[in-house]
């Protein structure tokens, strides 16, 4: 009776890190409390990224990866930078079977959907930025340190930092020629 009690109460208490758990035990419940935790944020930036359509398969295909890929986690990156990063390259794979990317700067388009002129005007300009620097900035945005966003694309900080300040450099004279 003691061990069902003390295994019922294990199981409802949330992990510091489910996927090291749900790597661990493959118990669906440290998968549900990472779906639960990281999901949002998950379908946030590859929506920034694409359409909502394509964020919502886009997510899926994530958390399949992530069932049929658990055992590669590893608890050097952070759970959610193994997360973005499995569903960034879920992204490219999808944009290049689509042909809607043929290299990684290409330009990804979406439609703007703000009825506000300044948000619209920051949409737009966003959306023409290359992709590469367009993604560095909303994974900032997400609250990405630099070593992190290095981690999840796969190139080295200065490289990062570059594209972060061209991206930057690039809305503010955007956001300058539309207001004045």
């Amino acid at each position: 009776m003691l061990i069902a009690l003390r295994s019922w109460l294990k199981l409802n208490t949330p992990a510091d890190d489910p996927l090291h758990e749900y790597k661990r035990t493959g118990q669906d419940h440290f998968l549900e409390q990472a779906i639960d935790e990281y999901s949002h944020d998950i379908f946030h930036f590859i929506s920034s990224q694409s359409n909502r359509v394509l964020a919502d398969d886009i997510c899926q295909k994530t958390w399949l990866n992530v069932v049929e890929k658990r055992h590669t986690y590893h608890q050097q990156s952070t759970p959610k930078a193994w997360l973005f990063c499995i569903a960034r390259n879920a992204l490219i794979d999808e944009l290049r079977k689509t042909k809607r990317i043929v290299q990684l700067d290409e330009t990804t388009l979406i439609a703007a959907q703000s009825d506000n002129t300044d948000v619209n005007a920051l949409r737009q300009a966003m959306i023409t930025l290359p992709f590469l620097q367009r993604e560095a900035l909303m994974l900032q945005l997400e609250g990405f340190s630099l070593q992190e966003i290095s981690q999840i694309t796969h190139h080295n900080q200065e490289t990062i930092k570059t594209r972060l300040r061209y991206a930057k450099q690039y809305l503010k004279a955007n956001m300058e020629t539309t207001d004045g």
